[in-house]
């Protein structure tokens, strides 16, 4: 398998290649993958799928998602396994419908690693931005300056003319730096002296927090909170995860060794693909009900029209990654919470209780029944 080759396995089918060094092999829910070498390209393991691997040598990457099964019987160095759980796939289901990303989780988590990675198994351009009480809203977007060699003004493009963006401590930065994004996430453009510039395609901002430290920081105003599809924290390791992190790093840097899959072009199509996911009547109705019962109750100001775009886009987005060319009701639960949470405005403060109060109202609205892959 060379790098144009692609092997898509679906339920109850088996895909085998003898040599890999490039390309990708996808094996969905419920199939079988085997790999006997591979030297390049990359082995993605949906949920429910099985992906084995013979030899993994340097150059090879094995993806494995939340309800995958990963087996590798030899792995030498510069070999990748990566395995990714739930708060993976549902940054990979943002970044196929198009979305942004607010990472609210303490410091040396992985949210840069998160960002670098997926930037290069993109072959995507990555653009860094430590936000700092003083950054001006120039830092971000870029200014004019004037260049006596060419008696002329010249735009010096900022930051955000990039293709993955990673905005690290936002809420760190003046309101009035902050809001230098709220263009950029929205329309996809930064307008500076009158004159609009189209950012980059395909344009992704990954936004982090630290949700302990307060001083000197300046909580995100509601308007911007909206512009993010998803706010998700990465999580806890288990003892297994940790252990294996450090057998993985003790000697290589496994970001240095990712190789793209990818390039701009492909995740353009891609996203084109993840609208044209099929969402049955039923579930429209089902995600309109959840949105609609987040506006109801004192004290309470629910999701906006926006909200329930993205609870749809997100929802497409999971069950592309998923494999699935049609979504089924676990694919809205399943992102209902970090795409919902951050929306609504109530006198709750902490972050979960903002998530128990989606948790109650994906209990409490009826889930329809139904063939859902039936246009």
């Amino acid at each position: 398998a060379g790098a144009p080759a692609h092997q898509e396995i679906s339920a109850g089918g088996t895909g085998i290649v003898t040599t890999m060094n490039g390309g990708t092999q996808h094996v969905n829910n419920g199939g079988t993958g085997i790999v006997t070498t591979m030297s390049g390209g990359t082995q993605q393991v949906n949920n429910g799928g099985t992906g084995t691997v013979t030899a993994l040598m340097s150059g090879g990457t094995q993806i494995v998602y939340g309800g995958g099964t990963s087996k590798a019987t030899s792995v030498y160095d510069g070999g990748v396994i990566e395995e990714s759980g739930s708060g993976g796939t549902v940054t990979g289901a943002s970044f196929a419908a198009g979305g942004h990303v607010l990472l609210e989780d303490l410091p040396g988590t992985g949210k840069t690693v998160l960002a670098k990675s997926l930037a290069r198994s993109m072959d995507l351009i990555f653009s860094r931005i430590q936000f700092t009480p003083d950054l001006l809203p120039s830092d971000v977007t870029g200014l004019s300056y004037f260049d006596q060699s060419k008696s002329g003004f010249v735009f010096r493009e900022g930051p955000v003319f990039a293709n993955v963006l990673l905005a690290d401590e936002i809420n760190r930065a003046t309101p009035r730096t902050q809001s230098a994004l709220l263009e950029c996430m929205g329309e996809g453009q930064v307008t500076v002296d009158g004159e609009t510039r189209r950012l980059k395609e395909p344009f992704f901002v990954i936004a982090t927090q630290n949700p302990v430290e307060t001083l000197g920081c300046f909580p995100l105003p509601e308007a911007q909170l909206d512009r993010f599809l998803m706010k998700l924290s990465i999580g806890r390791m288990s003892r297994e995860e940790e252990r294996r992190m450090l057998d993985r790093f003790i000697v290589d840097e496994p970001l240095e060794t990712l190789k793209p899959v990818a390039d701009a072009a492909e995740v353009l199509s891609l996203r084109e693909e993840c609208r044209k996911v099929f969402v049955h009547g039923d579930l429209r109705d089902y995600i309109v009900a959840l949105t609609q019962s987040t506006r109801q109750g004192e004290g309470a100001e629910g999701a906006s029209p926006r909200g329930t775009l993205s609870l749809l886009r997100a929802s497409q987005g999971y069950a592309l990654v998923q494999g699935r060319a049609y979504v089924v009701p676990e694919d809205i639960k399943e992102v209902a919470i970090p795409v919902l949470a951050h929306r609504i405005i109530t006198d709750a403060v902490r972050t979960g209780e903002r998530e128990d109060r989606i948790r109650m109202l994906l209990d409490k609205v009826p889930v329809p029944t139904e063939d859902w892959s039936v246009r």
